[in-house]
C-alpha cells in the first residue's frame, strides 16, 4: 500500500497501558536509548521539524507517544532508556512500561530499533534485539546520526555493529541521518514494503 509519510499527525499521549489509544491499525514501534534520535526520525519520516519535539535533556520523554501515519499506520515512541538522569527506581519503572508495552498483545507490526552509529551497542541494546528475536517481532536496525562521520567511516561502523549484534548482512542495518535526511527514503520504502502484500505476476 502507498503511505504518505507527511500526513503524519501527533495522536496523543499515555502513561500507563490504561491509556493507550485502541486502534486496530498496525502499529510501528520505536526502540533504543535516550538521545539516540527517535523524535528526529519521526520528524524526518513525515518531513516536519516540528511534529515531535526533541528534548536537549537525555531521558525527558517518559511516555508513550503516538502518531497516525496517513490513516493507515500507528506511529508509537516508546520511552528511551539509558542516560536518562532520573532515579533507578523511576529508570526502572520506564522499562517496565515499555517492557509491558511490548508483551500487552497490542498490534504491533514493526519495530524500528535505534542505535547511534557512533557507539558500541550498550548491554540493554542487545538484551533488546534478542528479546525481539526471541519473540518473532519483525524490525528494522537503523544506525542514526550518520552525519557526525564520513560515509566511508559510515560503512566501516556497519560492519563491526552487524557483526556485534549477529547480523550476518550488514547492509541490512539502515545508515540514517534526521539532520541531512541520509537513508529517510529508503527507510520510507523498506516500511512501505513491508506492510504492501505480495502480489503474484
Amino acid at each position: 500500500m502507498a503511505i504518505n509519510f507527511r500526513k503524519t499527525r501527533f495522536i496523543g499521549v499515555a502513561a500507563d497501558l490504561a491509556q493507550c489509544p485502541v486502534s486496530d491499525l498496525p502499529e510501528i514501534v520505536l526502540s533504543g536509548r535516550s538521545n539516540v534520535g527517535k523524535s528526529s526520525l519521526i520528524n524526518a519520516l513525515a518531513d516536519n521539524r516540528q511534529l515531535a519535539k526533541i528534548s536537549s535533556t537525555p531521558g525527558k520523554t517518559r511516555l508513550i507517544i503516538y502518531f497516525n501515519v496517513d490513516e493507515k499506520l500507528l506511529l508509537t515512541d516508546l520511552p528511551g532508556y539509558g542516560f536518562a538522569q532520573v532515579s533507578q527506581q523511576t529508570r526502572v519503572a520506564f522499562s517496565a512500561l515499555a517492557d509491558r508495552y511490548l508483551e500487552s498483545g497490542r498490534p504491533i507490526a514493526l519495530v524500528l530499533h535505534l542505535l547511534d552509529i557512533r557507539h558500541d551497542p550498550s548491554i540493554q541494546d542487545l538484551q533488546m534485539i534478542e528479546w525481539l528475536k526471541s519473540r518473532n517481532l519483525e524490525s528494522f536496525v537503523i544506525l542514526s546520526k550518520s552525519d557526525k562521520l564520513s560515509r566511508s567511516q559510515a560503512l566501516r561502523r556497519r560492519k563491526e555493529i552487524a557483526a556485534a549484534i549477529g547480523v550476518d548482512q550488514p547492509g541490512s542495518l539502515i545508515i540514517l541521518s534526521a539532520q541531512n535526511k541520509t537513508g529517510i527514503d529508503e527507510l520510507r520504502a523498506r516500511i512501505t514494503s513491508f506492510f504492501s502484500p505480495e502480489t503474484s505476476s
